[in-house]
């Protein structure tokens, strides 16, 4: 599959680091340093402007070494970008440590997966199937 982008940045594309990659990461696009204060959140550009073919979404997610060692991840994990989007990428970083995290012009800030969706119709009804859980809500199907 081919995607249009723009690069306003002054970074590389985003690529796939291995063939067996799912996500390539995203860096952020900044003139100066950002520090994100403990649970203080902020949107960092990335430059990077694509034209998604329709079916298609963009899924902007975490970095796992990001929140295993510093405690930064994405706010609204995993964030959408729908296909009729052209604005620039932006990443919703929040700080969920305690100290003080400096954001760096080209950091590695987060992971895009294109992922292909379906669009649903709803059929309204007035009961469901049965199931063994039922009406069972979170936690329902473990071992007690």
């Amino acid at each position: 599959m081919t995607i249009k982008i723009i690069n306003k940045s002054a970074h590389e594309l985003p690529n796939y680091e291995t063939i067996a990659s799912a996500g390539m990461d995203l860096r952020a696009n900044i003139t100066e340093p950002i520090t994100l204060k403990s649970l203080e959140r902020t949107i960092v550009k990335t430059g990077l402007f694509i034209e998604l073919p329709i079916g298609y979404e963009a899924q902007v997610r975490p970095r796992s070494g990001l929140a295993a060692k510093k405690g930064i991840t994405v706010l609204n994990s995993p964030g959408t970008i729908d296909a009729d989007y052209r604005g620039e990428i932006g990443v919703i970083l929040v700080n969920l440590s305690h100290e003080d995290f400096v954001i760096e012009n080209g950091e590695r800030i987060a992971q895009l997966i294109i992922a292909k969706h379906e669009r649903a119709e709803w059929q309204e009804v007035q009961e469901l199937s049965e199931t063994s859980r039922g009406e069972g809500g979170f936690g329902s199907t473990g071992v007690k």
